[in-house]
Order: C-alpha cells, then structure tokens, then sequence
C-alpha cells in the first residue's frame, strides 16, 4: 500500500488459515485433529475408506495443504466444498484482520456507502489516517479497499502524508504474515505535480510480526 497507488494481495489456493480451515470443517462436519505439526482432516465425508490416511492435512509451519487424491476418487468435488466455505469464512477473515492492523496505526473505519455487494466483491470500506505533521496541508487522506469473494484484498490510494504512508505500509507488512498472500503494487501515472516534491521515500524498518 503506498500513494497514488494499487495493489492486490495474491491469494495461494494452497495455503489456508488453520484458524478457518477448522471452522470450514465444522461447518461441513468434516472431522479433524492435530497430530505434531499437522492438522489432518481424516472424514470429509467422502464416501469411501482412508484406511488410516487423512482426506487433507495442512502443515502447521506453513499453512499449506495437501490432499489425498489417492484414497479420495471425489478429491476434486470435496476441495470445492470446502474452497467454497473457507473463502465465505477468509473474506471475513481478511475485512476483520485489516480493520484491525489499520486501527492498531491510527487509522479509522469508514464505511462505503456507495458499494453494494455483487458475487465477486464482498466488500468494500476505506480506512482513514491523520498526519501528525503540523506543516502538512493536507493531513486527513483514505485508502479504499475491496475485498473479493475469496478474501483477496484489492487497495486504491491517492496522496498519502508521509507519517500515514509509512503507518499504512506497516500494518500491510503485518497483513501479508497473517493471510500468507504476497502484494502485487501498480503504481499510478500522472501524479499532480504538487504532490512530487512532497512525498519522502519510505523508511526501511525491521518489525517483528506475531504471529496470531
């Protein structure tokens, strides 16, 4: 996230939140346990036998899955059953996350009266910052966000003070540790000329990022 800017967070079918993969198989009544550094799904409802292998594991490290297609003929249809709850679940997810981070920065909720809802856009709110440079002119700014079907993140910035360019790069640093996505930026054309000689490049800090 920057000024003058959009990006999108690219979203890894492969890699799931535990915390939401175990939801979405509650809701579909899939039965689960952990066993060391894996989370192993061992009845998703697949109508044949495992013979003691898992219909689906998910590394606890990286947050990846695998499936059994071996013992799991229906493999396809019941990693569509379950994409399909866990992204109603991410999207949630990702919203809840980045109201978080962003009011963790000083930032506020705003809500967007303007969008309604459509099958591929869930979502969609800015979040607005205040420079505490008393020289700024233009202290108050918003970022837009969409958030997919999916839970893929999608921001839109004009200018941005400094001061809440760097809070806001901060709290998407913390968002791409929490959703495992990686964030594609464009940067926009035609900048205002009155803008150019007031945006300082970003600081390079180094945060540790908890884990949740």
């Amino acid at each position: 996230m920057s000024r003058f800017e959009s990006s999108r967070f690219v979203r890894n079918p492969q890699v799931m939140h535990v915390d939401i993969l175990k939801s979405a198989c509650d809701t579909l009544g899939w039965s689960y346990s952990v066993r060391g550094n894996e989370l192993l799904v061992t009845d998703a409802k697949q109508g044949t036998k495992l013979y003691g292998e898992f219909a689906l594991k998910l590394n606890l490290t990286t947050n990846e899955v695998t499936y059994n297609t071996y013992y799991m003929p229906n493999a396809a249809q019941k990693v569509e059953e379950l994409q399909n709850q866990f992204y109603a679940l991410n999207a949630a997810y990702a919203k809840n996350s980045l109201v978080q981070e962003f009011k963790k920065k000083g930032f506020t909720y705003k809500a967007n009266d303007r969008f309604t809802p459509t099958t591929e856009e869930v979502y969609s709110f800015f979040m607005v910052g205040r420079s505490k440079d008393k020289n700024e002119d233009e202290p108050v700014a918003q970022i837009k966000f969409v958030i997919l079907k999916d839970g893929t993140i999608v921001t839109d910035s004009d200018y941005l003070p400094n001061d809440v360019n760097e809070r806001a790069h901060e709290a998407m640093d913390v968002l791409e540790q929490l959703l495992g996505n990686k964030r594609v930026m464009t940067k926009k054309t035609n900048i205002p000329a009155k803008y150019l000689a007031k945006m300082k490049p970003r600081r390079k800090n180094t945060q540790s990022i908890e884990q949740k």
